[in-house]
């Protein structure tokens, strides 16, 4: 009787960060390493900082490992003699370069997501050359390359010249954390993103002097480095009495189920996780032109408004128009992605057998 041999899987997949402060990409990275755990496989996290809000998001099981530095990265692969590298985001590439420099052919396929746009409105002309010519670099240390829609997969395919090697995949949807809720006022505006210069909050915060309703008050979930900035903006408008800073939230889903608007000023985005998870609580959404993903989201006049980044105009219209009692609430959007981490296994274990 003649046994027949398994097909070869990812049997171990290693992924890395910098911290868990709290960003999208290292939220939606713990999300599917908990279902590569639930589908069996080993999982190990190689990260500088342990410390950080989405620490409390750990899955069971998830190994650690804490390298001084992400350059070190090639040293943990060595050891751990993964199946799989996965890299959560385009801030992540240049360690996955990195890593395929120094280990050659011995190094592991390497699979990366898009997380942001592949042009950048923060960049002037010479630095969006420099980040094209970057980008077109990826094929050749990248196995495959992950997209969260297919407008951002074309663009990606594009920028990166890996056409034929790009899927869509979404990010996990958004789950329910037990928690206790703030003290919420009863009609409120909101925001939710790190406090970085990406977010833009400081064009949220000046349209509300402009708004018709002069008592709506603003919250904005998140942490980061421009919260001095943010502060001071927000006591040289006078509006120590309209915006909250109430930090980061594990799960922002029940507060974005109370408010008026769900409001989104970034420069720029990759696919942003946060008009989803509005959306499919029946919250409307603005956003500004961020992301060409913004539009396959915001694909209807009654789920939200899309602005121009710097209308500042147009961004108090539409806040005002969504602010008028009579708005009627969209019909929730479930948020895909259900299935996203087995179709990364997917992809993983067909590499592996190559």
């Amino acid at each position: 009787m003649s046994l027949v041999s398994k097909p070869p899987i990812a049997q171990h997949i290693l992924t890395y960060a910098e911290d868990l402060r709290g960003g999208g990409v290292e939220r939606a990275q713990l999300r599917l390493a908990r279902g590569w755990l639930a589908a069996g496989r080993r999982v190990t996290l190689a990260i500088e900082d342990i410390a950080g809000p989405l620490a409390a998001e750990l899955p069971e099981g998830l190994e650690i490992v804490t390298p001084s530095r992400l350059l070190a990265l090639p040293n943990v692969v060595r050891r751990l003699a993964p199946d799989i590298i996965f890299c959560p985001g385009n801030f992540y590439s240049g360690i996955a370069a990195w890593t395929r420099l120094r280990l050659g052919r011995t190094c592991p396929p390497i699979v990366a997501k898009m997380s942001n746009a592949p042009a950048r409105a923060d960049h002037g002309r010479l630095m969006h050359a420099a980040h094209q010519i970057w980008l077109a670099r990826h094929g050749g240390f990248l196995d495959h390359l992950v997209a969260m829609t297919l407008a951002t997969a074309d663009e990606a395919a594009l920028a990166t010249r890996m056409t034929g090697r790009t899927s869509v995949i979404p990010n996990p949807p958004a789950v329910p954390i037990p928690g206790t809720l703030p003290d919420l006022p009863a009609r409120f505006l909101l925001g939710v993103g790190r406090l970085e210069p990406q977010k833009r909050w400081d064009r949220l915060i000046a349209a509300l002097p402009r708004l018709a309703d002069q008592s709506i008050p603003l919250i904005i979930l998140g942490e980061g480095d421009e919260r001095g900035a943010i502060e001071t903006q927000i006591r040289a408008l006078g509006l120590g009495d309209r915006v909250r800073l109430l930090g980061h939230s594990s799960d922002p889903l029940p507060i974005m189920a109370r408010t008026e608007v769900v409001v989104l000023t970034s420069d720029y985005e990759g696919v942003p996780g946060v008009l989803r998870e509005a959306l499919s609580v029946g919250t409307p959404v603005i956003s500004t032109d961020s992301s060409t993903a913004v539009a396959e989201i915001i694909d209807r006049p009654e789920r939200g408004t899309i602005v121009a980044r710097d209308d500042a105009a147009a961004l108090v219209a539409a806040l005002d128009a969504w602010l008028t009692p009579s708005g009627q609430r969209p019909e929730p959007v479930p948020q895909p992605g259900a299935d996203s981490a087995d179709r990364y296994l997917a992809i993983f274990d067909r590499l592996v057998r190559c």
